[in-house]
């Protein structure tokens, strides 16, 4: 804090507790808003048959929102800002607050504030409680907040208004697509007979014998059809045995127990190899010019083909859907152009969606670190 202009300022001075209620039943139950750990609003989970919503809690646009509560949350603080513009509805446990001195401290600069990880920390560190630990109203008051000019403040905010900007742009875009991609997928089924992929797919199983491949190339398999980072320890793991999953290939695992009734399965979209358990069943097309990759990929993806697996999976302790039962399975084959047609559209809205990812990312990630460049400058 010493050897820069900025100043530092007693939060509470700066903002204040809003407790307005639904008492008139004014918003509904597709109001309600749970808050995450991300700092987001979210669909709430909490079961609210019969639930009387007079004693919600308002948040109104560019009003803020946390759970006091801050045990057994992943050393995070539950909080959230309405930069919608719509009021919310959250339980009436949580606290509800508002810049009280919107011409002093902009309301998009504090939520930057807060998605830094030291303010995670310090909620943390300064919760309270035997059984439940608390991060208190006047805890809140208490944090110390740089307080820039106004226009430092707003050089920050519009850089995550930009990002944002971006993000929803190209979610509004991938949304449509997906859809579109997914109906002409549908139809397909009622346009050309439905055909076993077994003549068309083949296994493969090429280890890391010489362990040309090496930690940074470990990778596993999620329930969303994606290649994402293991989760596994790999302390002392010996890499010999696994298998390489190669690009425009596909990977599964057998075991479809306890996967919230889905297939942990994906394509190997990427231009390098990598490695995966050796439990995991690695396959290709051997007919390319008959189905390519990534349409198989899409069939796969839709939650019909869970439930063809989840329901074509056998056994006692955990069930398995083998590479046997893989074969079986049916879809419907038109001309590679048509196939073609729709892996584009997909690319399209894939790329859309990873720009959403990477802008929403950036909206994280470089945003608080130039609020901490105009702390420090």
């Amino acid at each position: 804090m010493e050897g820069n202009s900025v100043k530092w300022v007693r939060l509470g001075d700066y903002i204040e507790q809003c407790d307005e209620r639904n008492h008139n039943n004014q918003y509904s139950i597709e109001t309600i808003k749970g808050i995450s750990t991300n700092k987001l609003f979210i669909d709430t989970k909490a079961n609210l048959d019969g639930v009387p919503l007079q004693s919600y809690k308002l948040v109104s646009p560019r009003y803020f929102a946390y759970v006091p509560d801050t045990s057994r949350r992943g050393d995070k603080v539950a909080l959230a800002f309405n930069n919608s513009g719509d009021t919310y509805l959250i339980s009436s446990i949580y606290c509800v607050f508002k810049v009280a001195k919107p011409i002093e401290l902009v309301p998009e600069f504090l939520y930057l504030f807060f998605l830094r990880p030291e303010f995670d920390r310090y909620a943390r560190y300064n919760s309270w409680g035997s059984a439940r630990e608390v991060f208190s109203w006047e805890d809140m008051c208490n944090i110390l907040i740089p307080l820039p000019s106004v226009a430092e403040q707003q050089k920050v905010v519009n850089a995550w208004r930009a990002f944002r900007e971006i993000k929803v742009q190209n979610e509004a875009k991938a949304a449509p697509l997906m859809q579109l991609c997914q109906s002409y997928i549908q139809e397909l089924k009622h346009k050309y007979p439905m055909q076993e992929i077994g003549p068309y797919i083949e296994e493969y199983d090429e280890r890391n014998s010489n362990e040309a491949y090496g930690l940074d190339d470990v990778r596993g398999i999620s329930i969303e059809k994606k290649i994402i980072d293991t989760k596994a320890n790999m302390d002392g793991v010996k890499l010999s045995p696994y298998k390489v999953f190669r690009p425009n290939t596909f990977c599964y695992v057998t075991i479809t127990s306890r996967n919230g009734e889905k297939i942990t399965l994906s394509l190997n979209n990427d231009n390098r190899c990598y490695i995966v358990s050796s439990s995991y069943i690695t396959f290709r097309i051997n007919q390319e010019d008959q189905i390519l990759p990534r349409f198989l990929y899409l069939w796969f993806c839709r939650p019909e083909f869970d439930r063809y697996a989840r329901f074509n999976s056998w056994g006692s302790a955990r069930e398995a859907f083998s590479f046997e039962d893989m074969k079986r399975c049916k879809v419907p084959l038109p001309p590679i152009a048509v196939q073609q047609a729709i892996v584009n559209i997909y690319k399209c809205a894939n790329e859309a969606r990873q720009i959403a990812e990477e802008a929403d990312r950036l909206s994280r990630e470089v945003c608080p670190a130039l609020l901490q460049h105009v702390i420090h400058s």
